[in-house]
């Protein structure tokens, strides 16, 4: 009988142990997650897919990285600057996947990239032509004269579904904003559309429609109660 307690005792001693290791080899639960809760992932090895010609900013250097969402997603994003310094300008072209939240603000995405420790929201500043079509411009909340705050871009297309945005902080004032933003839309090429055909087709269009680089005081004078910052003001008397 006593044999019988101990071995059985012994037993039950055994299960215990292989039972903690089997705990102990289990991963974490951080590990379990779904994969595509990862987020964007630097790309490295994907080839590019756009450029941007003939437009160089003085002094400073373009990089261009391409990041990619497990949900389908990816950014195209070039930015300039100077060595230590942050960025000047800003430029990407997103291809969403299912990870797109399409009742998010796009002004509020927008804000964190412009002043990532910032909080102030966007207000409309206008718009311009591009050979993409018309683009929306976005400023600070309440720096109606322009300031020194840089100035955002956005332009949504449905077919093919695609975000091209950003922003520039290059010259001294609005106007000069403007022509770096239009100008950089018009230097925006496709070096590949992959198995997009509607891709391609919407750059082959778009070039048709491309045109000349504009001066800052050329797009001054242009901008009329259409395409201007401020708000649309009656012409010629009552």
């Amino acid at each position: 009988m006593l044999a019988r307690l101990v071995a059985y005792v012994g037993a039950l001693a055994l299960l215990a142990i292989v039972g903690v290791h089997l705990w102990d080899e289990l991963p974490d639960g951080a590990a379990l997650e779904p994969s595509a809760k990862a987020g964007w992932t630097a790309a490295s090895r994907a080839y590019p897919a756009f450029a941007v010609s003939q437009f160089d900013l003085v002094g400073k250097t373009k990089t261009y990285e391409i990041f990619r969402h497990p949900e389908g997603g990816r950014k195209d994003v070039f930015r300039w600057s100077a060595q230590g310094e942050e960025p000047v300008a800003e430029l990407e072209i997103y291809r969403p996947g299912s990870e797109f939240d399409r009742s998010r603000p796009a002004s509020a995405e927008m804000a964190a990239r412009m002043d990532p420790e910032g909080g102030r929201e966007l207000e409309a500043a206008g718009i311009i032509d591009s050979k993409f079509g018309t683009v929306t411009l976005l400023r600070p909340a309440g720096d109606a004269d322009g300031g020194r705050s840089c100035l955002g871009f956005l332009k949504r297309l449905d077919e093919p579904d695609l975000r091209i945005s950003g922003w520039s902080c290059q010259g001294d004032a609005l106007p000069a904003r403007r022509a770096a933003i239009s100008c950089m839309l018009s230097r925006l090429v496709l070096l590949t559309a992959g198995n997009d055909p509607k891709l391609a087709e919407l750059f082959a269009g778009a070039e048709l429609r491309r045109g000349s680089c504009i001066a800052p005081a050329a797009a001054a004078a242009s901008a009329d109660w259409v395409t201007g910052a401020e708000n649309p003001s009656l012409r010629g008397a009552l």
